[in-house]
């Protein structure tokens, strides 16, 4: 069966970035399991996965306009320690979601310095190329639910 539009994808898969260090991998691990074209997975990947089939192996580079988007500086703010109250210790690497114009974005401790407090709204992954190896383990046709919720119900996908 051919990966198309509302079908559920199965995939194992393993990204590198350009230093070829693994950032993230399904090895080991239960596939991943999406919903094709309902924007589950970056758009490059999806992209790239239209029209293959079950059994199939390849790997694609897919730029950040694909990906996880170039970098906004705009999304770096400072901020008072004060602003944060509530947080417990304020540590670098520590994250916070906040609501905006999109919905729902998280930000990044990234730094401290005395009172200030760094938090950068960028995805870790923004301005990276991004090289995945690609098994495609499964496909088949969405149930109406799945199709309905956007997103895989059972093994891989939201509901356990």
């Amino acid at each position: 069966m051919e990966i198309t539009a509302d079908r559920v994808v199965t995939i194992h898969y393993t990204l590198r970035n350009d230093a070829s260090e693994i950032l993230d991998s399904s090895s080991g691990s239960e596939p991943l399991a999406y919903v094709q074209g309902h924007g589950n997975i970056v758009t490059g990947l999806e992209k790239a996965l239209e029209g293959r089939r079950s059994g199939d192996r390849f790997s694609v580079t897919v730029p950040p306009t694909e990906g996880y988007g170039e970098r906004d500086p705009a999304l770096v703010q400072r901020l008072p320690r004060r602003a944060l109250q509530g947080a417990g210790e304020i540590q670098r690497g520590m994250r916070f979601q906040a609501r905006d114009q999109n919905g729902v974005r998280v930000f990044t401790v990234t730094a401290i310095a005395g009172d200030m407090v760094t938090l950068d709204g960028n995805h870790p992954l923004a301005d990276q190329n991004l090289h995945f190896e690609i098994e495609v383990v499964d496909v088949r046709d969405a149930t109406a639910e799945e199709l309905e919720h956007g997103h895989v119900h059972g093994p891989g996908g939201h509901h356990h």
